[in-house]
């Protein structure tokens, strides 16, 4: 504890917990939190409250003349003004000095030291501060001696509703962003994802000012030095594929592409646990032990042995830990300039190749675009899959329009010579509810095939409507698998299906064409119809 305080901020709180050892916060966990247990193999396991998930509709950005040009204003980032942050940030100060101890973490966020940022996180809850010091950068004993004042502060007040009736708010949940005053202030959700993901907010607004890519990817390293990142929404299979016993982990979620190369922002992973196993996901399962976090999840409490099939609580349940919990990991989590840039989608409508390559333009159309498709819930009978379209593959922490992230991937591809591809985990041999899940073994034949340059050695055919290249044959995977088409047995079918796909990805676009440069809107796919004609 020593003679560390938060005065300057009007925080009179004594007991101060600052980087504390894992026993410690697990000793405080676990006599001053409700609902907090050890696990059967030593991890903590904890409760966030009424809030299971992300609060996205109440996100807000402090408007200011500084920052107010560069921010991409809408359902996404909504502003806030001066005055009203302000009153929540009183209210969070005004809790904090309400509770008998408060927890401080200090810690870095990005691992290459040119770009890193020295956060601050201020919370009230045990668990809070040890799944912080999990996901940001420690700092050593003599880094920590010369830490001096942070870049950014969190005011996590998450156990203090935000008050309603106060001018913008729209529930009593707030997560406020004011990039001038360098703070993050938290009201009304203890749900510890709030200030991983405001951190990562504020990386995607700094580092483009930089010409630094930020990004929501996982990324490895071969022996060879060669990185691959993998960009792809919720149920893709991004975390699954980028541990590869193969290939060091550098990081599975949020990564920068700067001059010098690639970087992790962060020093943990945070796992989904859903119907996690030790035979489909060894990495993470072996990761959950002493001093991981386990949120949300249902046990016994008897044996407290986890039930990871249970949602009772929540769909959200989550594992955090270190990322030196990982076996076959990078560290420092740095690594040289991306060879392959892999887009995954779990295409449902069943049209899109398993495989296929794609041009610089290419690639940004379909960074901007972010697709993948869901299988709509049985219970009412649809059966028509429903696509998702998420912006640079994590459109909720992206401050700027989509086009600045995109244009600056297109540079890094050109300069540094990557290959870009679109990677299909969905369905083949017709839509869901008729063809099948692309097996595994293939998918991971083909990632192979892409770090081995196999496809350097194949040919390929074009697509007419998407325009992208498709390698013909694959070590490992049978070659009809290769072609959608060939695996339906109705091909008209297929070409109506892809019709509509074409149709929505041409949708969904319409909203981004002011702000892209038209080389990026040409890349995108045209129906047959157009094509013919």
């Amino acid at each position: 504890m020593g003679t560390f305080d938060l005065r300057k901020y009007g925080i009179e709180v004594r007991e101060i917990y600052r980087n504390s050892s894992v026993p410690v916060l697990y000793e405080l966990g676990l006599r001053q939190e409700e609902g907090t247990a050890i696990s059967d193999v030593g991890a903590l396991l904890v409760y966030s409250g009424e809030k299971t998930g992300r609060s996205p509709k109440d996100k807000r950005v402090v408007r200011n003349p500084e920052s107010e040009k560069n921010i991409d204003w809408g359902p996404i980032n909504i502003g806030l003004d001066e005055h009203t942050y302000m009153v929540n940030r009183e209210r969070a100060l005004d809790y904090l000095n309400t509770r008998p101890r408060i927890y401080v973490v200090d810690a870095f966020a990005g691992w290459d030291p040119k770009y890193r940022l020295k956060v601050r996180i201020i919370c009230t809850r045990a668990y809070h501060a040890l799944f912080m010091q999990n996901m940001l950068i420690m700092p050593t004993a003599a880094e920590l001696e010369q830490f001096g004042e942070p870049d950014y502060v969190i005011f996590n007040g998450g156990g203090f509703p935000a008050n309603r009736y106060t001018s913008e708010m729209t529930s009593k949940t707030s997560v406020d962003v004011n990039l001038e005053a360098k703070e993050v202030v938290i009201l009304g959700t203890q749900y510890a994802g709030e200030m991983k993901k405001g951190i990562f907010s504020i990386m995607n607004y700094l580092m483009p000012l930089e010409g630094v890519l930020p990004m929501h990817c996982s990324a490895n390293v071969g022996e060879k030095g060669d990185v691959s990142i993998l960009f792809g929404l919720s149920g893709t299979g991004k975390t699954t594929l980028s541990a590869d016993p193969k290939r060091k982990l550098i990081g599975d979620d949020e990564h920068c592409w700067s001059d010098e190369g690639t970087f992790n922002i962060e020093g943990g992973c945070y796992a989904k646990a859903i119907n996690l196993s030790a035979e489909n996901e060894p990495d993470i399962y072996n990761a959950i032990r002493f001093g991981t976090v386990l949120e949300n999840v249902v046990y016994d409490k008897e044996t407290r042995k986890v039930d990871y099939t249970d949602t009772s609580i929540t769909q959200n349940t989550r594992a955090s830990y270190p990322i030196h919990f990982i076996e076959n990991v990078q560290i420092p989590c740095i690594a040289g300039h991306p060879e392959n840039i892999i887009f995954l989608t779990c295409d449902a409508f069943g049209v899109l190749p398993p495989v296929s390559k794609l041009t610089p333009e290419q690639a940004s159309y379909h960074f901007i675009s972010g697709y993948t498709a869901k299988v709509a819930g049985t219970e009412m009978g649809i059966t028509e899959p429903q696509a998702t379209f998420s912006a640079c593959f994590g459109a909720a922490f992206m401050m700027w329009h989509p086009n600045k992230y995109a244009e600056l991937l297109a540079e890094k591809i050109r300069n540094h010579k990557a290959t870009a591809w679109l990677v299909n985990t969905g369905w083949t041999g017709g839509a869901h509810g008729v063809g099948s899940r692309i097996k595994l073994k293939y998918t991971r034949a083909m990632i192979d095939a892409i770090h081995h340059g196999d496809f350097d050695r194949v040919s390929f055919v074009k697509d007419e409507e998407f325009g992208f290249m498709i390698p013909e044959s694959c070590p490992g995977v049978p070659s009809e698998v290769l072609i959608p088409k060939n695996t339906w047995e109705d091909k008209e079918r297929y070409e109506q299906v892809k019709d509509k796909l074409v149709s929505l990805f041409v949708e969904n676009f319409k909203k981004f064409e002011k702000g892209v440069n038209a080389e990026i809107v040409k890349a995108g796919p045209r129906s047959s119809l157009s094509v013919e004609s």
